[in-house]
Protein backbone atom coordinates (compact mmCIF):
# COMPACT_ATOMS: atom_id res chain seq x y z
CA UNK A 1 0.00 0.00 0.00
CA UNK A 2 1.38 3.41 -0.93
CA UNK A 3 2.47 6.06 1.52
CA UNK A 4 -0.19 8.47 2.77
CA UNK A 5 -0.34 11.80 0.99
CA UNK A 6 -3.02 14.45 0.78
CA UNK A 7 -4.76 14.05 -2.62
CA UNK A 8 -5.11 17.08 -4.89
CA UNK A 9 -8.87 17.31 -4.31
CA UNK A 10 -8.24 17.60 -0.57
CA UNK A 11 -5.30 19.98 -0.74
CA UNK A 12 -7.00 22.83 -2.59
CA UNK A 13 -7.19 25.15 0.42
CA UNK A 14 -3.69 24.28 1.53
CA UNK A 15 -2.36 25.23 -1.90
CA UNK A 16 -4.04 28.63 -1.87
CA UNK A 17 -3.11 29.25 1.75
CA UNK A 18 -6.46 30.94 2.33
CA UNK A 19 -9.46 30.29 4.53
CA UNK A 20 -12.44 32.60 4.79
CA UNK A 21 -12.69 32.02 8.56
CA UNK A 22 -11.73 29.40 11.16
CA UNK A 23 -13.80 26.22 11.03
CA UNK A 24 -14.84 23.87 13.77
CA UNK A 25 -14.69 20.07 13.31
CA UNK A 26 -18.29 19.87 12.14
CA UNK A 27 -17.71 22.43 9.39
CA UNK A 28 -14.48 20.74 8.37
CA UNK A 29 -16.30 17.43 8.09
CA UNK A 30 -19.02 18.90 5.88
CA UNK A 31 -16.44 20.42 3.55
CA UNK A 32 -14.47 17.19 3.33
CA UNK A 33 -17.64 15.16 2.71
CA UNK A 34 -18.56 17.38 -0.24
CA UNK A 35 -15.11 17.02 -1.75
CA UNK A 36 -14.98 13.24 -1.34
CA UNK A 37 -18.48 12.75 -2.76
CA UNK A 38 -17.72 14.96 -5.75
CA UNK A 39 -14.51 13.06 -6.44
CA UNK A 40 -16.22 9.68 -6.11
CA UNK A 41 -18.90 10.74 -8.59
CA UNK A 42 -16.21 11.20 -11.26
CA UNK A 43 -15.26 7.50 -11.27
CA UNK A 44 -16.59 5.61 -14.27
CA UNK A 45 -18.78 2.54 -13.93
CA UNK A 46 -16.00 0.40 -15.39
CA UNK A 47 -13.49 1.69 -12.87
CA UNK A 48 -15.93 1.04 -10.03
CA UNK A 49 -16.46 -2.54 -11.16
CA UNK A 50 -12.75 -3.22 -11.40
CA UNK A 51 -12.13 -1.63 -8.00
CA UNK A 52 -14.83 -3.75 -6.37
CA UNK A 53 -13.18 -6.95 -7.60
CA UNK A 54 -9.78 -5.83 -6.33
CA UNK A 55 -11.22 -4.73 -3.00
CA UNK A 56 -12.70 -8.18 -2.45
CA UNK A 57 -9.32 -9.79 -3.10
CA UNK A 58 -7.63 -7.44 -0.64
CA UNK A 59 -10.14 -7.81 2.20
CA UNK A 60 -10.03 -11.60 1.99
CA UNK A 61 -6.30 -11.48 2.82
CA UNK A 62 -6.88 -9.73 6.17
CA UNK A 63 -6.19 -12.51 8.68
CA UNK A 64 -9.26 -11.88 10.82
CA UNK A 65 -11.51 -11.89 7.76
CA UNK A 66 -9.96 -15.11 6.46
CA UNK A 67 -10.68 -16.80 9.80
CA UNK A 68 -14.13 -15.27 10.44
CA UNK A 69 -17.30 -17.30 10.76
CA UNK A 70 -19.56 -14.22 11.03
CA UNK A 71 -18.91 -10.87 9.37
CA UNK A 72 -20.86 -7.63 9.50
CA UNK A 73 -20.84 -6.00 6.07
CA UNK A 74 -23.07 -3.67 4.04
CA UNK A 75 -24.43 -3.35 0.52
CA UNK A 76 -22.53 -0.44 -0.99
CA UNK A 77 -24.08 2.60 -2.65
CA UNK A 78 -23.17 3.20 -6.30
CA UNK A 79 -20.24 5.56 -5.68
CA UNK A 80 -18.86 3.76 -2.61
CA UNK A 81 -16.11 1.15 -2.89
CA UNK A 82 -18.14 -1.80 -4.13
CA UNK A 83 -18.90 -4.63 -1.73
CA UNK A 84 -20.87 -6.92 -4.08
CA UNK A 85 -17.96 -9.22 -5.02
CA UNK A 86 -16.82 -9.35 -1.40
CA UNK A 87 -20.30 -10.34 -0.19
CA UNK A 88 -20.43 -13.07 -2.85
CA UNK A 89 -16.98 -14.39 -1.90
CA UNK A 90 -17.69 -14.49 1.83
CA UNK A 91 -21.07 -16.14 1.30
CA UNK A 92 -19.44 -18.77 -0.95
CA UNK A 93 -17.14 -19.62 1.96
CA UNK A 94 -20.14 -20.23 4.21
CA UNK A 95 -19.55 -17.13 6.31
CA UNK A 96 -22.63 -15.81 8.11
CA UNK A 97 -23.19 -12.21 6.98
CA UNK A 98 -25.04 -9.49 8.90
CA UNK A 99 -26.23 -6.47 6.91
CA UNK A 100 -27.82 -3.21 8.13
CA UNK A 101 -31.58 -2.83 7.68
CA UNK A 102 -34.04 -0.07 8.45
CA UNK A 103 -35.75 -0.91 11.73
CA UNK A 104 -38.73 0.59 13.50
CA UNK A 105 -38.78 4.33 13.99
CA UNK A 106 -36.15 4.78 11.26
CA UNK A 107 -33.59 3.07 13.50
CA UNK A 108 -30.99 0.89 11.83
CA UNK A 109 -31.00 -2.80 12.66
CA UNK A 110 -29.32 -6.00 11.42
CA UNK A 111 -30.57 -8.92 9.35
CA UNK A 112 -28.88 -12.02 7.99
CA UNK A 113 -27.91 -12.18 4.32
CA UNK A 114 -29.76 -14.92 2.43
CA UNK A 115 -28.37 -14.41 -1.08
CA UNK A 116 -28.35 -11.73 -3.80
CA UNK A 117 -31.96 -12.39 -4.78
CA UNK A 118 -33.00 -11.40 -1.26
CA UNK A 119 -31.46 -7.90 -1.42
CA UNK A 120 -33.98 -5.21 -2.32
CA UNK A 121 -34.16 -1.42 -2.16
CA UNK A 122 -36.70 -0.69 0.57
CA UNK A 123 -36.79 3.08 0.06
CA UNK A 124 -35.57 5.45 -2.69
CA UNK A 125 -31.89 6.22 -2.39
CA UNK A 126 -31.25 3.56 0.23
CA UNK A 127 -28.84 0.66 -0.31
CA UNK A 128 -30.36 -2.81 -0.82
CA UNK A 129 -31.31 -4.70 2.34
CA UNK A 130 -32.09 -8.34 3.17
CA UNK A 131 -35.73 -9.15 3.92
CA UNK A 132 -35.18 -11.47 6.88
CA UNK A 133 -36.25 -10.64 10.43
CA UNK A 134 -34.51 -7.82 12.25
CA UNK A 135 -32.12 -9.24 14.84
CA UNK A 136 -31.62 -6.20 17.05
CA UNK A 137 -28.59 -4.01 17.63
CA UNK A 138 -26.98 -6.60 19.90
CA UNK A 139 -26.64 -8.99 16.93
CA UNK A 140 -23.51 -7.08 15.98
CA UNK A 141 -21.84 -8.79 18.91
CA UNK A 142 -21.89 -12.03 16.88
CA UNK A 143 -19.56 -10.58 14.23
CA UNK A 144 -15.93 -11.65 14.25
CA UNK A 145 -15.11 -8.72 11.95
CA UNK A 146 -17.06 -5.51 11.29
CA UNK A 147 -16.65 -3.91 7.85
CA UNK A 148 -17.86 -0.31 7.77
CA UNK A 149 -18.26 2.34 5.07
CA UNK A 150 -16.31 5.58 5.27
CA UNK A 151 -15.68 8.66 3.17
CA UNK A 152 -12.15 9.00 4.51
CA UNK A 153 -9.86 7.54 7.18
CA UNK A 154 -6.68 8.94 8.70
CA UNK A 155 -3.55 7.25 9.96
CA UNK A 156 -4.72 7.57 13.59
CA UNK A 157 -7.89 5.59 12.81
CA UNK A 158 -10.20 8.58 12.52
CA UNK A 159 -13.18 7.81 10.31
CA UNK A 160 -15.33 10.26 8.34
CA UNK A 161 -18.84 8.88 7.89
CA UNK A 162 -21.83 10.14 5.95
CA UNK A 163 -22.90 12.44 8.77
CA UNK A 164 -25.78 10.59 10.42
CA UNK A 165 -23.67 9.15 13.23
CA UNK A 166 -25.34 5.74 12.96
CA UNK A 167 -22.17 3.69 12.80
CA UNK A 168 -20.65 5.67 15.66
CA UNK A 169 -23.60 4.57 17.81
CA UNK A 170 -23.82 0.93 16.76
CA UNK A 171 -20.08 0.31 17.09
CA UNK A 172 -20.68 0.27 20.84
CA UNK A 173 -22.04 -3.27 20.28
CA UNK A 174 -18.86 -4.59 18.64
CA UNK A 175 -16.97 -7.24 20.62
CA UNK A 176 -13.66 -5.96 22.02
CA UNK A 177 -11.77 -8.62 20.04
CA UNK A 178 -13.55 -7.93 16.73
CA UNK A 179 -11.59 -5.61 14.41
CA UNK A 180 -13.42 -2.75 12.71
CA UNK A 181 -12.28 -2.34 9.08
CA UNK A 182 -13.15 0.75 7.04
CA UNK A 183 -13.43 0.41 3.25
CA UNK A 184 -12.32 3.41 1.20
CA UNK A 185 -10.47 4.32 -1.99
CA UNK A 186 -6.70 4.70 -1.80
CA UNK A 187 -6.76 8.50 -2.08
CA UNK A 188 -9.21 8.70 0.84
CA UNK A 189 -6.56 7.72 3.43
CA UNK A 190 -5.50 11.10 4.78
CA UNK A 191 -3.00 12.50 7.26
CA UNK A 192 -5.88 13.86 9.31
CA UNK A 193 -9.66 13.56 9.43
CA UNK A 194 -11.56 16.08 11.58
CA UNK A 195 -12.89 14.39 14.69
CA UNK A 196 -15.48 15.13 17.37
CA UNK A 197 -15.77 13.56 20.84
CA UNK A 198 -18.50 11.10 19.79
CA UNK A 199 -16.54 9.75 16.80
CA UNK A 200 -15.30 6.16 17.03
CA UNK A 201 -12.07 5.09 15.43
CA UNK A 202 -11.24 2.06 13.29
CA UNK A 203 -8.20 -0.20 13.55
CA UNK A 204 -7.81 -1.28 9.93
CA UNK A 205 -8.44 0.32 6.56
CA UNK A 206 -8.74 -1.53 3.24
CA UNK A 207 -8.69 -0.15 -0.30
CA UNK A 208 -8.56 -1.79 -3.74
CA UNK A 209 -4.76 -1.38 -3.52
CA UNK A 210 -4.12 -3.02 -0.15
CA UNK A 211 -4.87 -2.90 3.56
CA UNK A 212 -3.12 -1.52 6.63
CA UNK A 213 -3.51 -1.19 10.37
CA UNK A 214 -4.15 2.36 11.58
CA UNK A 215 -3.95 3.95 14.97
CA UNK A 216 -1.16 4.84 17.37
CA UNK A 217 -0.25 1.30 18.43
CA UNK A 218 -0.15 -0.56 15.11
CA UNK A 219 1.94 -0.39 11.97
CA UNK A 220 1.22 -3.70 10.21
CA UNK A 221 0.58 -3.43 6.49
CA UNK A 222 -0.16 -5.83 3.69
CA UNK A 223 0.96 -6.00 0.10
CA UNK A 224 -0.88 -4.53 -2.86
CA UNK A 225 -3.94 -6.10 -4.41
CA UNK A 226 -1.81 -7.69 -7.08
CA UNK A 227 -0.37 -9.99 -4.42
CA UNK A 228 -3.77 -11.16 -3.21
CA UNK A 229 -5.15 -14.51 -4.35
CA UNK A 230 -7.91 -14.45 -6.94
Amino acid sequence: MSAVAQPPWHAEEEATGRRSRPRDASEEKDLLRRRVRAHRAQRSARRRTESAQRLAQVVLTIPEVAAARCVSIYASRPTEPGTGPLIDALAARGVRLLLPVLGTGLQRDWAEYAGPDDLHERAPGRPPEPSGPALGAAALGDADVVLVPALAVDTAGGRLGQGGGWYDRVLAHVRPDAPVVALVHEDEILDRVPREPHDRTVGTVATPDGWRRVGPATSETAGPAADAPG
